[in-house]
């Protein structure tokens, strides 16, 4: 069974950084894509980038020179840095990864909370 443990979520003023982490239970080089979505309260859950198995990636246009994907594949660990947050980047911050085959695992989430 899969685990994804996203953890370095919390409070940060508008302006702020954060880094998030996501850590497989399994060598990340085994899925073809991860990717890390948020969710707002009253909100769907949003795409917010993307990285593949040969180091690609693709962000949603409001994260685009903000949010920075990438990947340790040595620690099994994705990342995502996040630069310059606004309260609209409030969100609990999942991650989840893509199998060949369709099948996608997720992570709990960690909540992030912009604000002063």
């Amino acid at each position: 069974q899969v685990q994804l443990v996203e953890s370095g979520g919390g409070l940060v003023q508008p302006g702020g950084s954060l880094r998030l982490s996501c850590a497989a239970s399994g060598s990340i080089g085994s899925f073809n894509s991860m990717t890390w979505h948020r969710q707002a309260p009253g909100k769907q859950r949003d795409l917010v980038a993307t990285i593949t198995r040969s180091g690609s990636t693709t962000y949603a246009d409001s994260m685009k020179g903000r949010f920075t994907i990438s990947r340790e594949n040595a620690e099994n660990t994705v990342y995502l840095q996040m630069n310059s947050l606004t309260p609209e980047d409030t969100a609990v911050y999942y991650c989840s990864a893509l199998r060949n085959s369709g099948i996608r695992y997720w992570g709990q989430g960690t909540q992030v909370t912009v604000s002063s």
